[in-house]
């Protein structure tokens, strides 16, 4: 049997020379995981065995031909909570993080202890589980249309011992929003790809679901219809939030205030890119 050290670095070398980046990190991933250790190399010496070892080079092979890092590992963590992932969802990413942390900052700003929101497109649910852990008098109604999406939506609800209503529906359907009133916020990491963009995806991405991804020509199809389907649903006052991609911030401000959304708020995420916004519904003046 080969060493834990043996095999890890051979492990390296491959995904090197495939030209990952990130090769160490990977392998280490890949070794936590398979070995159910944090620190797998605190023995370097200690033997594999062959059903591990086997397993470990069969995920280092698939990742040496791009496939995402998540769903070979099953899970990902987001704001600090597990996310089950897989082929079919959308993998949750650090730029989300910035929108849930722009809603907990509103609802404190506004001292909304116990706010009705809904997470539209929540695909594995991320958002809606990050916003009730941290906003837990929250009423959050998780809206997926994918049948494939909401098989990873409900374990993670279970998971994280969440008490989230899940909801299946089409949010670009006029009927179905108007299921909803009195909210007090909207939230939604909607896709937003251009055309031109899906054209030229990574390798990894290209394995996440195009419905997931793609939002139209110039990436706001989502944007524009949500908007203007969904203003309705909330209450004057109410807030609505949006992730979108780099270099859409003006677009997004601009369909938000051509629905009567004022004091939009736009944030910068970890890399330094504006990635989302949040306007307020118009109060008409008496």
């Amino acid at each position: 049997m080969v060493s834990r050290s043996v095999l890890f670095e051979e492990c390296i070398k491959a995904l090197e020379n495939s030209g990952n980046p990130d090769a160490r990190f990977d392998a280490l991933c890949i070794f936590q995981d398979m070995l159910n250790e944090t620190h797998p190399l605190f023995l370097p010496s200690e033997p594999v065995e062959e059903s591990a070892e086997k397993k470990i080079r069969e995920l280092t092979e698939k990742r040496c031909f791009g496939y995402p890092l998540q769903y070979l590992l099953g899970q990902w963590e987001f704001f600090g909570f597990p996310v089950k992932v897989g082929e079919g969802v959308l993998i949750p990413r650090p730029d989300t993080e910035t929108l849930v942390e722009q809603i907990i900052d509103i609802c404190k700003k506004n001292h909304l202890e116990s706010p009705e929101i809904a997470d539209l497109c929540s695909g594995s649910g991320c958002i809606a589980i990050a916003l009730k852990k941290h906003i837990p008098g929250a009423k959050v109604y998780a809206v997926e249309l994918s049948d494939e999406a909401l098989v990873y939506l409900r374990q993670n609800v279970s998971v994280n011992n969440t008490d989230i209503e899940i909801i299946q529906g089409d949010v670009l359907d006029e009927n179905f929003s108007r299921r909803f009133s009195g909210l007090d916020i909207i939230v939604s990491n909607p896709p937003y790809l251009t055309g031109e963009e899906m054209q030229s995806l990574q390798t990894e991405v290209s394995y996440e679901p195009e419905k997931a991804l793609y939002g139209g020509t110039d990436g706001l199809d989502f944007y524009r219809r949500m908007t203007a389907l969904w203003k309705d649903s909330l209450k004057t006052g109410g807030w609505l939030a949006y992730e979108f991609g780099m270099g859409q911030h003006d677009a997004v401000k601009e369909i938000l205030e051509n629905n009567s959304f004022t004091d939009i708020e736009l944030r910068i995420d970890g890399g330094g890119i504006i990635r989302t916004a949040a306007g307020r519904k118009h109060q008409e003046e008496e």
